[in-house]
């Protein structure tokens, strides 16, 4: 196997890494995507994926991680969070990291609730803001979903126009 046949079959894994990488939290997924595609164009010498293609892919990688960071947090706001449940689930997203999935979906869901409790709220109160916190994750995860498939159709039509 020579050089570039290899780098490209690196290309490939990577891009298959940061595609199961949007929907396994312990990877970050576009990000490996975009590393797996600027690889491939990288050892074609940018010949068929060019440097317009490449800033494209790059503003969906730098979308998806705003999509990251603020999805729980806009989820909080939409049911009337206050500033410190919105300070928990940022917080409890952070933390919930370093425990695989399930602290990646608790983690926020219970900071945001606890901000709330420590802001006076019931438990009732404070898990509706907690839940809102959660769904505003799920569709986190929807968008970088739908971003993945995106960046994989600009590179695919890059390289099929070509």
């Amino acid at each position: 196997m020579d050089t570039q046949t290899a780098y490209y079959l690196v290309a490939g894994a990577l891009i298959l890494i940061g595609l199961l990488g949007t929907v396994l939290p312990v990877l970050p997924g576009l990000p490996v995507m975009f590393a797996g595609m600027l690889l491939a164009a990288w050892t074609d010498d940018f010949q068929r994926i060019g440097v317009l293609t490449l800033v494209v892919l790059g503003v969906l990688v730098v979308l998806s991680i705003a999509v990251d960071l603020l999805s729980s947090v806009v989820g909080a706001k939409r049911v009337g969070a206050s500033n410190k449940a919105l300070w928990g689930a940022g917080l409890g997203g952070v933390v919930g990291i370093f425990f695989g999935l399930p602290g990646l979906v608790a983690g926020p869901f219970l900071g945001a609730a606890m901000g709330e409790m420590s802001n006076g709220k019931e438990w009732r109160d404070a898990s509706r803001v907690g839940f809102g916190t959660w769904v505003g994750l799920a569709l986190g995860a929807a968008l970088k979903v739908a971003l993945a498939f995106t960046m994989l159709g600009v590179f695919g039509l890059a390289l099929w126009l070509d």
